[in-house]
């Protein structure tokens, strides 16, 4: 797909992984709008980046349904949804808050299906179109400490390869990207506090790097599955 002029929607894009593919696909000539749920980071990123921005909680489905009544009158077309906003909740099994465990699921799983299935309409209408879900190597095994984060990254690729099977017919391409460790606010947002930076793990720029050329790809393939890690991390002493 040639980004040039095309209507890319980026949920979770006030910092981290969504900012950095906003700011890739803006150097491409591209319509970036992003969405989130702090407003005040959401709108500082949009001004920073002139982009357009939504403010509203991705798992409200009230809250979706009105922003895409709004995208559609804003918009005539959606070229891109990249499936971003999401967080992490880490805790032993026997310690494992269920309200939180919900909330993780709310988000990561209920809200990508969503945005995703209010997208997929429009897509199917105009015969074309890309669902990029940003999920995780957590999504490909499970570790200690993972049980509601995992579980929310294995129903992801799960829905991924549902919709693949669904929507190819359309000419939409649906892709799954895990990153590995990515130094973000992600793990401050998770409550683990911030960790010292590393130059040898991986940047949100990276992953940002990888969704755009997934996309760029010509449309008569797509990537079904791309896993990013680090070449040779190494724990700093």
């Amino acid at each position: 797909m040639n980004m040039n002029k095309k209507v890319i929607l980026i949920t979770g894009g006030s910092s981290g992984i969504g900012k950095s593919i906003a700011a890739k696909a803006k150097e491409k000539g591209t319509e970036v709008i992003i969405t989130g749920r702090n407003k005040e980071k959401l709108e500082k990123t949009a001004e920073e980046l002139g982009i357009k921005s939504y403010n509203f909680d991705v798992s409200k489905e009230d809250e979706v349904l009105k922003f895409f009544e709004e995208f559609k009158s804003d918009y005539k077309t959606l070229d891109a949804l990249i499936n971003n906003a999401g967080y992490g909740y880490f805790d032993l099994l026997e310690n494992i808050d269920s309200n939180k465990f919900l909330d993780v699921h709310s988000t990561n799983v209920f809200g990508a299906m969503l945005m995703a299935r209010e997208s997929a309409k429009i897509f199917i209408n105009q015969m074309s179109g890309n669902i990029i879900n940003i999920s995780s190597t957590a999504g490909k095994k499970g570790f200690a400490y993972g049980t509601a984060y995992a579980a929310t990254k294995f129903a992801l690729k799960g829905m991924t390869e549902c919709w693949q099977a669904e929507l190819r017919k359309y000419n939409v391409r649906v892709m799954l990207v895990n990153p590995s460790e990515v130094q973000t606010e992600f793990s401050v947002n998770a409550g683990n506090g911030e960790r010292e930076f590393n130059p040898t793990k991986l940047l949100s720029e990276d992953i940002a790097h990888a969704v755009i050329s997934a996309l760029e790809m010509e449309d008569r393939g797509f990537i079904t599955e791309l896993t990013v890690f680090a070449t040779n991390p190494k724990e700093k002493k």
